[in-house]
This record gives C-alpha cells, structure tokens and sequence, in this order.
C-alpha cells in the first residue's frame, strides 16, 4: 500500500524539473498518472469542454513574517461534471524573465513542494459555486517571495493558467558601503542588502518609492541586473532638466564587471528597534555591547528604516548602526533634526566619535 502514495510523490518531482523530456510543458505524463486505459479520461480530453483557470487581477498585498493567500480557481465551459486527475502546479516568475522557480506540484491531496517554500507552503482546493480551488497560501511570508506566481492546471494533455501578483509592504532604500559610491557590482550589492536585512529591490518596487518621493541621483542595481535611479526633481546632474520626472535607467549591466551602489528593500519586522545611550556616547564596539546587555542585537539599516517607515520610529538622536554607520530617524521634522522633510539622516561612517546606539529585539 506504501508503494503507489510513493511513486506518486516521485512522480510529482519528475513533474516539476522535467527538462531532459523530448517535450513538456512544465509537466511530464506517465501510466502513474495517466492511466491510458481509462476510456472516460480520454473522453474527458476532447470532448469540447474548455478549461479556464482565474487568479486575482489584483495585487495581494502582504507583509515579511505574515500569511497570505494567492487566489486560483478553475472551471470548465460547459460544465461537465466532476474531472479526475487535475494537476495543479504553482511557480515563481523571475525578476530576469529567466526560466521560473517551481514552488509547488499537486494532484488531488497529494503535494510537493520545493525550494525555500517547503513547510510553508500548500494548495486549498476548496471551490465555490461551479469554480474548483486552487489557490496557494504562503506561511511566513519573505521579502524575496514579492513578485508574480503563475498557477497552472493541468487536465490530460490541456493546460491553462493565470498570473496572480504578491506585493510586499515595505521600504526601498539606497545604499552604500562604507568605502564610497559606485563600489558594488551585482553579486555584492546583493550581499549588502542581505547583511542590512533586506533584498536588492525589483523595478515595482524602485516605482512605488518613486511616486511616494523617493528622489536619488545615484544609479543602483535591481533585483533584475539593471541598474537605475528614480528622480522627482529633474536637474542637470542627474540626466538633466529637461527630462520629465521618473525612473532613470542605464538598462542591464554586466553583473560582475560594472559597478554601482544598490537599491535595497526591507519590510515590517517581527521585533522592535530602540534606542539606547550613555551620557559620554559610546564607540562602535560598546554599542554593540550594550545591545547584546539589553538581550539585543545592534540594528541594521534595513531594521531602521522598517522601524521609521511602518512603525513610525521617531528619534533626533544619532545612532551606531550594524554596519558601522551613524544615523537617525525622523518622522516629524522639526528644529535641529535635519532638512524640513521626514527620512533617516545619515553621519556617514565615522572612524571616531561617541553617538548613542538602535538596537533590534525579536518579540
């Protein structure tokens, strides 16, 4: 009785990464889950009946750590009864259009998933009406799940599918390192994001920032290997003032030789940043001692900026930081606080100095 639920879970990954079959289209079909003697299958298959898979034409939005579902139904026109042996495939459409991330294989109860989304993923079935379910709940939503999954359902040698986009709610911010601007090639740019607590950025999202203000004449790497930079206020130095407001872009780059800063996206927490201080300051290294003494860690850039844009941290403060760079939150702004608009303030990288120190807490 182990035998078949076993085959059917092998069969289910040859589903996925079929690659080396002389044709797929993102499956594979075999006697295990074709059954070619099955005369009604067969009837199913050309019997004019057409297949329609619907998801959400809207975004869904949702945030790092929550859980969310993606909508998917299907149909078939006209209605003919009860179908056997529907697959459904869920996957991942990359930033670079490259070939997509498999996310999730399922015939009736039986599933496999794959990659980052195993234990975090399944398929809820559940129809409405003359609609057959089939849509994907994500658990602990990441930063890196943002983007646009294609559900496919697959009915014999028919397929159909549909596109639904996730939306994180979040922060993009510039970024970088302390040795200057244009230091970063693709591969480090991504590296720097992820040691700040965030992703590099993809172009919805470079957008989104954009039209709520965002305004930065550095030209940084996307999530897609492009590089670009959003302006609101056009002037000379950043492609002119004759050129409308939007984003400017230098197009794909070459990803190891061509270097330039990055555009790095955060999203809500699952803790709390704070600050701490002494009356003399502190160096960097008792900064990130008294975080450590407060059951703590040091905060990094993206934390901050998370804290700033979500949870409408406030401080006039300057602050250590992770990375080794001094800045300050400020959503009101206000006498000795900055420029007149709300954002973090950077100090740059001070070799020396004493400031106070954001820490970051999981709750």
């Amino acid at each position: 009785m182990l035998l078949l639920p076993l085959l059917l879970k092998a069969t289910l990954l040859h589903l996925a990464s079929g690659s080396y079959h002389p044709f797929h289209n993102g499956f594979y079909y075999n006697h295990i889950m074709n059954d070619n003697s099955d005369e009604q299958d067969k009837v199913d298959y050309f019997s004019g009946s057409r297949l329609v898979v619907e998801a959400s034409r809207d975004p869904v939005y949702s945030y790092n750590g929550a859980n969310v579902t993606l909508p998917c139904r299907y149909r078939y026109e006209p209605d003919q009864g009860p179908k056997h042996k529907i697959r459904i495939k869920w996957s991942k459409v990359r930033d670079d259009y490259s070939k997509e991330q498999d996310v999730m294989v399922a015939v009736g109860k039986t599933y496999v998933a794959f990659g980052d989304f195993k234990g975090r993923a399944h398929i809820r079935q559940a129809g409405e009406e003359s609609w057959h379910g089939a849509s994907l709940v994500i658990s602990d939503v990441r930063l890196k799940d943002d983007g646009k999954f294609r559900c496919t359902v697959i009915d014999g040698l028919e397929d159909e599918s549909d596109v639904v986009e996730l939306r994180l709610q979040g922060i993009v911010f510039p970024y970088q390192p302390p040795r200057g601007q244009y230091r970063l090639n693709f591969h480090e740019a991504e590296r720097v994001c992820q040691d700040q607590g965030a992703i590099l950025a993809n172009f919805n999202q470079l957008f989104q920032a954009w039209s709520e203000g965002l305004d930065w004449c550095n030209a940084g790497w996307l999530a897609d290997g492009t590089v670009q930079y959003p302006i609101r206020l056009p002037r000379k130095p950043c492609g002119g003032v004759h050129l409308a407001p939007g984003i400017r872009s230098y197009g794909p780059r070459h990803r190891h030789l061509h270097r330039f800063d990055a555009f790095c996206f955060s999203s809500a927490l699952k803790g709390e940043v704070f600050y701490l201080d002494r009356p003399a300051g502190m160096t960097l290294e008792e900064a990130k001692q008294s975080c450590q003494d407060a059951g703590a860690e040091i905060a990094r850039v993206g934390q901050l900026y998370s804290a700033w844009k979500l949870a409408g941290l406030d401080r006039c403060n300057a602050g250590w930081l992770a990375d080794g760079s001094v800045r300050y939150p400020i959503v009101t702004p206000r006498a000795n606080c900055g420029p007149a608009e709300p954002g973090v303030r950077s100090f740059g990288f001070p070799r020396k100095g004493r400031f106070g120190v954001f820490c970051y807490r999981e709750r």
